[in-house]
């Protein structure tokens, strides 16, 4: 599939998409009711419209993954634009490094072509598969293809310290918006609902004071994208790790709200509820004013 012309590929995704919404119904229970929550201002059917939207784009994003290992360097200059690459660029001139936090939101597995156009290193952190260690293999591949170097998320935190340490600028990027372990202490109002998040992008941004950037990526038509890589926090120990982590949270709702079926509403991002005693970000003194203004 990786070989096989793009027109073919989308006609593959379209059958795909229509499978996976009306006959095996992949995961309905869990989009609808995260679609639901989240946009509670929605009529039922803006949510059944958006659930259609969000299947076709799943499809799509399944299948390019694949195309991608097949993808030539005029291929990805035809679909990708980078935008934010002189600012970054200029960092890593002077030799600091950054934190890219991404998220679920558009092709992400393309992401690592940045590292043709960019200076830093690019360290693409990930979540080792569970029970497929082949097609982790294969993705890992496509992340590796254009000199972006892939760290597990278990080694980010040595692997940034080991980097600065040695004053190599690097850009070590995180899809920040993955359910995490049920110990983190950092909630947030998220998309109307309350959600955790890793606590490792703040404490990283703090220790080595690098500036906390937003790794966006915006679908302008089918399998072309625009990466922007947007300020967030130049000066990190400036401010808390509770104001970076809600900055970027922030972040994620404003670029979702604009085209919410580019996001990855069949994860089980809101399955953990908030044990008592944990404070929510939103809530605490100096923060959620100071991130609001962002």
């Amino acid at each position: 599939m990786a070989f096989l012309p793009f027109w073919i590929v989308y006609g593959l995704s379209d059958f795909l998409a229509f499978l996976l919404r009306y006959v095996v119904r992949y995961r309905k229970k869990v989009i609808f009711g995260n679609l639901r929550n989240s946009f509670p201002e929605f009529s039922e059917t803006e949510i059944r419209r958006l659930a259609w939207k969000f299947y076709r784009h799943f499809a799509d994003i399944t299948l390019e993954s694949v195309k991608g290992y097949g993808m030539t360097r005029a291929d990805f200059d035809a679909r990708m634009v980078f935008k934010g690459l002189e600012e970054m660029n200029a960092l890593a001139e002077q030799g600091k490094s950054v934190l890219l936090l991404g998220f679920h939101y558009n092709n992400w597995e393309w992401s690592g072509f940045a590292q043709i156009y960019l200076k830093h290193r690019y360290l693409v952190v990930y979540n080792p598969m569970r029970g497929n260690p082949q097609f982790e293999e294969y993705l890992l591949g496509i992340r590796r293809r254009w000199g972006a170097e892939t760290i597990p998320v278990h080694k980010s935190a040595r692997a940034t310290m080991e980097f600065d340490r040695k004053q190599e600028p690097v850009a070590l990027v995180l899809a920040a918006d993955q359910r995490p372990p049920a110990i983190t202490r950092f909630w947030a109002t998220f998309m109307n609902q309350e959600a955790s998040f890793n606590q490792g992008p703040g404490k990283i941004a703090k220790k080595t004071n690098q500036p906390v950037f937003l790794h966006l990526t915006r679908k302008i038509s089918r399998g072309h994208y625009e990466v922007s890589f947007i300020p967030l926090i130049m000066d990190p120990r400036e401010v808390s790790e509770e104001e970076i982590m809600l900055t970027y949270v922030r972040a994620m709702e404003r670029y979702i709200r604009e085209e919410p079926a580019w996001y990855l509403w069949s994860h089980r991002r809101w399955k953990q509820q908030r044990p008592d005693g944990y404070a929510m970000a939103d809530d605490l003194p100096g923060v959620g004013e100071a991130t609001r203004d962002r």
